[in-house]
């Protein structure tokens, strides 16, 4: 699940609300939280619709063959998690 340039909306997504854009939008400024690469990065949904606690990935991190999407090797060698990325996003924007 993933925000790049435009908002992907798929048929079963609900449209985001105006919170949820201008969130989303933040978000994508921020530099990667896995391997701090400089942004605009692409939000990562780590449920379906959980934009609130969405991440700011690069496309390599986030859809790369060793991305999220992949077969994670970029966030094991940084040995970082899915709900460890939501806390540091949360801590960046504090």
């Amino acid at each position: 699940h993933h925000v790049g340039v435009g908002v992907m909306n798929s048929k079963n997504k609900p449209p985001l609300t105006a919170a949820e854009r201008r969130h989303v939008s933040a978000i994508k400024e921020m530099p990667c939280v896995v391997c701090d690469s400089v942004g605009p990065s692409e939000a990562h949904e780590p449920e379906q619709g959980m934009w609130f606690i969405a991440m700011p990935l690069c496309p390599e991190c986030h859809r790369g063959a060793h991305g999220w999407h992949g077969d994670r090797q970029r966030w094991k060698l940084r040995k970082m998690t899915e709900l460890a990325a939501i806390n540091e996003t949360l801590r960046r924007m504090a």
